[in-house]
C-alpha cells in the first residue's frame, strides 16, 4: 500500500454580518454572527481526532475565532500572509457596487485601488505554499474566501486569476493534496459546506 500523502485542510471562517450581505471584508475586523459561531463549532466534530503537523490562522478575528471554536486555538500559529485580499477603497462594498464604479471588475485580475494587486496576493500565497510543503505532514489553515481561493490555485501551479473561477462559502472545508500516481499537487475536495467527517 502506498504511503499516504499530506493533506492541506483549508477552512473559511464562519459567517459575519458583512459576509452575509456580500460586503468585501479585509482588515475591518468584524466578529462572527451567532450562525457563524455555530458553524465553527460544527466543524470541530469533523476535525476532531485528526493530527496536524501545523495549524495556521489569519490574524483577523473572524478566522481566529473560527479556529478557536473548531478546537485548534491553542495549537494555531498566526500567519500574516493569510490576511484577506486587501480591498483598499473597495472595503465594505459589494461586487455590484464596485462594478457600478468599474464595470466588469474582477478582483483577481484588476486588484483594488489603495489595496492589493493580484501580484501582491500571488506573492503572499506563494510564501504560504512554501510553508505548507515544508510542514512534514497534514496542515490545517483558517482564513478567508479570496486568499484561500488564491492559495488553492497557486498550490496547483495556476496563475492567480484562475481563482476567479472558484467559489468558497463561509464555514466550508477544502482539501489540497498530491496525486498518488505522479506526486503533482491537486485539489482533492473543494467547498464542502456540510463537512462532518475526517478529511478523506
Amino acid at each position: 500500500m502506498s504511503e499516504r500523502l499530506p493533506r492541506i485542510v483549508l477552512v473559511r471562517h464562519g459567517e459575519t454580518e458583512w459576509s452575509a450581505t456580500g460586503r468585501h471584508t479585509s482588515l475591518t475586523d468584524v466578529a462572527l454572527t451567532e450562525r457563524g459561531e455555530a458553524d465553527a463549532r460544527r466543524l470541530a466534530a469533523g476535525l476532531q481526532g485528526r493530527e496536524f503537523a501545523l495549524v495556521l490562522t489569519s490574524p483577523l478575528l473572524r478566522a481566529r475565532r473560527t479556529c478557536e471554536l473548531a478546537g485548534f486555538g491553542d495549537a494555531a500559529v498566526v500567519d500574516p500572509d493569510l490576511v484577506e485580499f486587501r480591498y483598499g477603497a473597495y472595503e465594505g462594498l459589494t461586487t455590484a457596487e464596485i462594478r457600478r464604479r468599474r464595470p466588469g471588475w474582477d478582483v483577481f485580475r484588476d486588484g483594488c485601488p489603495e489595496g492589493d494587486s493580484p501580484q501582491d496576493v500571488a506573492a503572499r500565497t506563494d510564501r504560504v505554499v512554501g510553508r505548507l510543503r515544508e510542514a512534514g505532514g497534514d496542515v490545517l489553515v483558517f482564513a478567508h474566501g479570496h486568499i484561500l481561493r488564491g492559495l488553492a490555485v497557486r498550490w496547483v501551479g495556476l496563475e492567480i486569476h484562475a481563482a476567479s473561477r472558484l467559489a468558497l462559502t463561509t464555514a466550508s472545508v477544502s482539501i489540497l493534496s498530491f496525486d498518488h500516481d505522479c506526486g503533482e499537487p491537486n485539489i482533492r475536495v473543494w467547498n464542502d459546506e456540510d463537512f462532518r467527517g475526517s478529511p478523506p
